[in-house]
C-alpha cells in the first residue's frame, strides 16, 4: 500500500481558471492541487492511493475520494475503471459541489459538465462530445439570471447571446437558423419572424450603447452610441456591400466609406470626409480596387480640386484641375502615374487668374522635364515665351 497523498504546496493548475476543456490533464492537475492547495489525503474504496497513477491504481475500479487533512472536508471525487480515470469527476469547495463532468476512455470530457456557485446555483451548464463542446451551453449569474447562451456544432460556436446582470442584451451572434430556443428567442432577435428585428444593446451597467437590425440571421445595420447618446459609428450591410460611417460628438457625419463585395472580398469604392458643419471636404473613388479619382472642396461647398486617373496608350495618367473658391478654374495639369514614385509631369500645364483668363503655360517633355514656359497678360496676349534648356537656363523665344 502506498502512503497517503500529502501535497501541501502546488502551483495553481492552469485549468483552475478555465472551463473544463483539458480532460484528463486537467483532472490530474486538480487532483494534485486541491482547494486552496491544502494537504489532502485520498483513498480508493477505503485504501490510501496516489491519484497520479502507479501501482496503487493498476487494475483497480472504484471512486477516489480526497479530503483536506486538516478539516476532513471533501475536495474531489473521481471514478476509476481498471486503473484508468474514466467516469464521473466532482470537485468541492468549502464542502459544496463546485463542478462536475465525466471523462471517457480517451480521457476527454464527454457529456454534461456543470459548474456551481457556493449557493448551489448553476453557473455554467455545457455538453461535450469527446472533449469538444457541442449543442447548447449556458452561463448564469450567481442570482440565477442568464448571462450567456451559445450553440456549437462540429465546426465550433455558431450562435450566442450575452446579457448583463439586469437581463438586458449585451451581444448577439446569429446562425443561419434559430438554434438558441427555448433559452433565448433568437427567431425574434435575429429576424427570422418574417420581418427585420430592431435590437438595443446595453453595457454591463445598463447604459444603451448600440443598436442593431437583423434580417434572417444577418446583421444588416449596426451603430454604436456615445455617452451623450449620439451615434459614434454606423454600419449598413447587404449582399452586395457595406457602408461605414463615423460621427463626431455632436452627431455630425465626418466620414463615410462604401465597400462592394467582389469574389468574397470587400473592395473599397468611395470614401468621403466631411467638416464639422457636415460639408463634404474630400471624396475619393476606386474602380476594381484601384484609386480612380479624388475631389476636394472648400468649406463653402465649391470644388477645390479634381484628380482623375485614366489610361493613355500604355501609361496610366493623372489629370488634375484646381479651382478658386468662386468656382473658377485655377489650373489644369497632367502627370504620368509611376505607381511607386512621384508622378511625372507631362504635356501642357496651364494656370488661370480668378477671372478664368489664361496666365501661364508650362510644357513638359516625355521625361517630365520643363521644356517651355509661356506667360500671358490680362488681355490674353503672350508676353513671354522661353525655351528651357536641360541645365535650367532659358532662351527667350518671344516677348
Amino acid at each position: 500500500m502506498e502512503p497517503p497523498l500529502s501535497l501541501s504546496s502546488c502551483p495553481a493548475p492552469p485549468c483552475v481558471a478555465s472551463t473544463l476543456r483539458r480532460g484528463l490533464a486537467c483532472g490530474l492537475g486538480l487532483l494534485l492541487c486541491g482547494s486552496a492547495w491544502a494537504v489532502q489525503d485520498c483513498d480508493l474504496n477505503g485504501e490510501f492511493v496516489s491519484p497520479i497513477g502507479g501501482s496503487s491504481l493498476q487494475g483497480r475500479t472504484g471512486t477516489i475520494r480526497c479530503r483536506e487533512r486538516g478539516t476532513g472536508m471533501p475536495t474531489r471525487e473521481q471514478e476509476v475503471q481498471d486503473g484508468k480515470f474514466i467516469g464521473q469527476v466532482r470537485y468541492f469547495s468549502e464542502n459544496r459541489l463546485s463542478r462536475e463532468h465525466v471523462l471517457n476512455e480517451r480521457g476527454n470530457i464527454h457529456g454534461r459538465a456543470r459548474e456551481f456557485a457556493p449557493s448551489g446555483q448553476v453557473l455554467r451548464d455545457t455538453v461535450y462530445d469527446d472533449g469538444r463542446q457541442v449543442g447548447m451551453a449556458r452561463n448564469f449569474y450567481a442570482n440565477g439570471l442568464l448571462q450567456r447562451a451559445s450553440f456549437s456544432n462540429a465546426k465550433g460556436e455558431i450562435a450566442s447571446a450575452e446579457f448583463n446582470a439586469h437581463g438586458e442584451l449585451r451581444r448577439l451572434q446569429c446562425a443561419d437558423r434559430p438554434v438558441l430556443a427555448p433559452v433565448v428567442d433568437d427567431a425574434r432577435l435575429c429576424g427570422f419572424a418574417g420581418k427585420p428585428s430592431q435590437i438595443a444593446f446595453y453595457s454591463e451597467t445598463g447604459v444603451l450603447h448600440a443598436r442593431g437590425t437583423y434580417a434572417a440571421g444577418k446583421r444588416v445595420r449596426y451603430e454604436t452610441l456615445q455617452e451623450n447618446g449620439h451615434v459614434s459609428q454606423q454600419e449598413e450591410l447587404s449582399a452586395t456591400g457595406r457602408i461605414e460611417r463615423s460621427f463626431d460628438t455632436a452627431g455630425t457625419k465626418r466620414r463615410e466609406v462604401i465597400w462592394s463585395m467582389a469574389g468574397g472580398k470587400a473592395v473599397r469604392e468611395r470614401e468621403q470626409e466631411f467638416s464639422h458643419t457636415g460639408v463634404l471636404l474630400r471624396e475619393r473613388r476606386w474602380t476594381q480596387g484601384e484609386l480612380s479619382g479624388e475631389s476636394t472642396f472648400f468649406p463653402n461647398g465649391q470644388r477645390r480640386s479634381v484628380a482623375q486617373y485614366d489610361v493613355a496608350g500604355t501609361a496610366r495618367v493623372l489629370d488634375t484641375r484646381e479651382f478658386y473658391d468662386n468656382g473658377t478654374l485655377a489650373a489644369e495639369s497632367r502627370y504620368i502615374d509611376t505607381g511607386r514614385y512621384a508622378p511625372i509631369p507631362t504635356g501642357i500645364h496651364r494656370r488661370f487668374d480668378t477671372q478664368g483668363r489664361l496666365r501661364s503655360e508650362s510644357v513638359y517633355d516625355a521625361r517630365g522635364r520643363l521644356s517651355r514656359a509661356r506667360t500671358y497678360d490680362e488681355a490674353g496676349r503672350l508676353v513671354r515665351d522661353d525655351e528651357v534648356e536641360e541645365d535650367g537656363s532659358r532662351r527667350a523665344m518671344a516677348r
